[in-house]
């Protein structure tokens, strides 16, 4: 098998434009607001539109990739004789990954000499999409699928993600604070500070008193564990703020001459929906990611 096929899904957070330039294959995870639907690929509404209805007192539903929609993205590679590299959503924060898994072994069986490969980057957006990004860089570089596998799998705990939220009360409809603490927290314009940890999960490490402080806390955590040897770029996120995502990356310019900001992107629905508008989140590599 000379050839093969890099898939990714939409928790990765790279602009549809990166995807196509790079030739990167999406598989969506379905998310609808207000009866309307959001694709990266042409829905009905926008994402700046997607925020704004969040911001009205909307709630979106998202829903993960079930195994027959993958084994219908991934068919049409394999009847060419192409092998396919998923690197999906961490496992730790959505089924989605499991569903690759079954349809991988499913398709094992129908296409014997076929060979898809799954692997579970335990990051989320443009953490995904930072290694992601660099795993194309290594396909385009001649290394074979089982190589940029090995890759994703030593290397996914080097991505490390950053993130604040602006409206405690998303993180509260996810279940990841209670209504208390959400109604405390605002009162007293507290922002947690998050990160990804080990096993994929989106934990609450630390908070900050006041928005600015917050987005100062993104980089001052790069401070402690930001490694430009291991890579330069950078990546920043946001849940429909760039003014705030540009202010980040100022400061990490700032801090770190050598670090290269090299995408500011939205954060599409499937982290969206939980944290809400107003979200930044960094991203960068360091040795490990655990705090």
């Amino acid at each position: 098998m000379k050839e093969y096929v890099l898939f990714t899904d939409s928790g990765c957070d790279l602009p549809v434009e990166v995807l196509k330039e790079r030739g990167i294959e999406l598989i969506e995870m379905g998310c609808t607001i207000d009866g309307l639907s959001f694709s990266l690929l042409g829905g009905d509404l926008t994402i700046e539109q997607f925020y704004g209805r969040m911001r009205d007192g909307s709630m979106p539903i998202t829903a993960q990739i079930n195994p027959a929609a993958f084994e219908e993205a991934f068919t049409p590679f394999l009847e060419k004789g192409m092998g396919v590299l998923y690197l999906g959503f961490s496992s730790g924060l959505s089924g989605t990954y499991a569903s690759a898994v079954m349809a991988a072994e499913e398709l094992s069986g129908k296409y014997p000499d076929a060979k898809v490969v799954t692997v579970d980057t335990k990051c989320a957006s443009l953490g995904q999409g930072l290694l992601v990004y660099e795993a194309a860089d290594l396909r385009d570089k001649g290394m074979s699928m089982e190589e940029v596998a090995r890759f994703a799998q030593d290397n996914c705990q080097r991505y490390c993600h950053y993130f604040t939220v602006d409206n405690l009360f998303h993180l509260h409809r996810g279940g990841r604070v209670s209504r208390a603490t959400a109604i405390m927290g605002t009162m007293l314009s507290i922002k947690p500070v998050l990160h990804v940890d080990e096993a994929g999960h989106l934990i609450n490490f630390s908070k900050a008193r006041g928005r600015k402080a917050s987005l100062n806390a993104l980089v001052d955590n790069m401070k402690k564990k930001f490694q430009p040897e291991l890579g330069s770029t950078v990546f920043i996120s946001h849940g429909d703020c760039r003014e705030d995502a540009d202010m980040v990356a100022s400061a990490v310019k700032a801090a770190f001459p050598q670090a290269d900001v090299k995408l500011i992107g939205f954060i599409g629905p499937v982290i969206g929906t939980h944290s809400g508008p107003g979200t930044v989140a960094l991203f960068f590599k360091s040795d490990d990611r655990s705090l």
